[in-house]
């Protein structure tokens, strides 16, 4: 057995050693189908799930693929328990399939069908109290008839179950619309065609990129590739414009086309652009903006940053599994755990591509990582010790301490592009003040933001305090260093977003830098670890820095 740098363990767990030389190599393949949860500073360990497994079968890789990485890269023998319960696991992915029932002369039949030749399998879901009452007949043996509004539901309550069902019925072709990609002096690059190609065969799923690799391209070329009227959800108004922006600039479409659907305005057209805000927004308890799902018999519907659809927007998602759905993200963690309802009603990960691996073909910035530790005066270390556990967090990650820190922070990168980026308001406004610097926030009118991001673009600002509004979608490509001074507790999708906003491909070459500050010795820190998990696993380290020791 080679001196491999993965230890397999018979509880599904996989120890990566991070000094081994094949450590990075081994950490790309298995990052296909397992999840880190944890990243200290020498051994990772990830885990082997049912959704990690489902989703690394849908995008193409079987369980021998699964198998080989293991075997090739593991230190002992690979548990023969692990081997069984890989290949049962992926097996069970498409032994159920939905089908469209042919559709005769007098237009009967076009029914939903469930179908299996497994006949145990076929009757154990039969059975199951939650997936009976969507079942409506039984044309044959190996098949069931599904109720026409229960696509979405059913694929959610088999998932539950451990059967996932793959969705063969088909999809509306919408209404015809002329969209063509308009490659004057660029083209997609091989990995955006190859997503496109993989997306457009399966018909429906997700695409998971790293920020600045091109996720709107892809977007665009999905379009192109299916022609059609399209939907595009995106998370605030400042996206929806890029994406238009984006749009004009790279394909076919004329102003004329495209619509905005958001709070501001309420354009329907063939390629319309909406915020999640609005689709979720209610009036006397109802969702107020329904009526824009059926508005265009929409062919495609793009979901921006998947990994943050709303909750209620699953259900509405459900009612529209007849219709083409495109998931562009760059990490399918969610912090709700509802990784299952986006591989039920978006679709499964259709196309991944590692971080670094994007990096090393020089379509993304190289980027370090830091976390510099603020040791918290003898006053406040007081106050947070006698704080409740509910306010702990805050007095650390607002910590006047790190003010200073920042500053310095800012006069070491002078002459860069700097985004310092905060959790909490009055924080924002302290930085800003003490910075002197622009501030933007959720409370900035969209026409404010749009005009500081583009001076922050030009150069005509170097530095820009920023809100958790930034997190999402906003395209700042000569932005530089990052300076996180607080976030949402633990989230690793946000430590995701935030290092993404360094990694679009800079004019000037530089190797992008990310810190965090850390109260030393609080919930801060720990809430830390957890946040840079999805990081590390992209083969990203954090060097630890003392803030007393960084000077200007």
């Amino acid at each position: 057995m080679a001196d491999g740098p993965l230890i397999v363990q018979s509880d599904r767990t996989v120890l990566l050693e991070v000094a081994h030389p094949d450590a990075e190599s081994a950490r790309h393949e298995l990052a296909i189908f397992a999840e880190l949860e944890r990243a200290p500073e020498h051994i990772h360990t990830y885990r082997i799930t049912r959704l990690g497994l489902w989703n690394a079968r849908a995008a193409g890789h079987d369980a021998a693929d699964m198998l080989a990485t293991l075997e090739r890269w593991s230190r002992f023998p690979v548990p023969p328990s692990v081997s069984i319960d890989i290949a049962e696991t992926v097996g069970r992915y498409g032994r159920l399939v939905i089908e469209r029932a042919p559709v005769a002369e007098d237009g009967s039949g076009g029914e939903l069908i469930l179908r299996s030749t497994d006949a145990a399998v076929l009757t154990e879901v039969s059975k199951n109290k939650r997936i009976q009452p969507l079942l409506i007949g039984r044309p044959s043996p190996d098949s069931f008839v599904i109720d026409a509004w229960a696509r979405g539901h059913i694929k959610q309550e088999l998932l539950k179950i451990g059967w996932p069902a793959e969705d063969l019925a088909g999809y509306t072709p919408g209404t015809p619309h002329p969209i063509d990609l308009a490659e004057d002096g660029w083209n997609l690059r091989p990995y955006q065609r190859q997503a496109v190609d993989i997306f457009t065969d399966g018909g429906s799923g997700v695409v998971v990129l790293p920020c600045g690799a091109g996720k709107t391209l892809v977007g665009a070329g999905a379009m192109a590739a299916t022609k059609t009227t399209t939907l595009i959800l995106v998370t605030n108004t400042v996206s929806a414009r890029q994406w238009r922006d984006e749009l004009l600039k790279r394909t076919s479409l004329t102003p004329e086309e495209i619509g905005e659907y958001s709070g501001q305005s309420k354009e329907i057209k063939p390629v319309t652009i909406a915020t999640y805000q609005i689709l979720t927004a209610k009036r006397k308890g109802q969702y107020a903006h329904l009526a824009l799902l059926d508005a265009l018999d929409w062919g495609l519907i793009v979901y921006d940053e998947v990994h943050l659809l709303p909750a209620p927007v699953f259900k509405l998602t459900a009612d529209l599994q007849a219709r083409r759905r495109l998931g562009l993200t760059a990490t399918l963690v969610r912090e709700d755990g509802r990784e299952g309802d986006v591989f039920s009603l978006i679709g499964p990960k259709r196309f991944d591509a590692p971080w670094k691996e994007i990096e090393a073909q020089g379509f993304i910035s190289p980027a370090v990582c830091y976390e510099v530790r603020v040791d918290l005066p003898a006053g406040d270390r007081l106050e947070y010790a006698a704080a409740a556990d509910d306010e702990r967090y805050r007095l650390a990650a607002t910590a006047p301490a790190k003010i200073g820190v920042v500053r310095r922070l800012v006069d070491r990168h002078a002459g860069e592009r700097i985004l310092v980026i905060g959790q909490y308001l009055d924080q924002i406004d302290l930085l800003a003040e003490s910075l002197g610097a622009p501030k933007i926030t959720g409370a900035t009118p969209v026409d404010e933001r749009e005009q500081l991001y583009q001076a922050f673009r030009v150069g005509e600002i170097s530095l820009l305090v920023v809100s958790k509004v930034a997190n999402f979608s906003i395209d700042l490509p000569e932005a530089s260093v990052a300076i996180q001074v607080s976030g949402s507790f633990g989230s690793r999708q946000e430590e995701a977003q935030r290092l993404g906003r360094l990694l679009r491909p800079k004019e000037s070459g530089n190797t992008a830098s990310f810190y965090t500050l850390i109260a030393r010795d609080t919930v801060d820190q720990d809430f830390a670890q957890n946040r840079q998990r999805f990081l590390a696993e992209q083969g990203y380290a954090y060097t630890i820095l003392d803030a007393d020791g960084i000077a200007a």
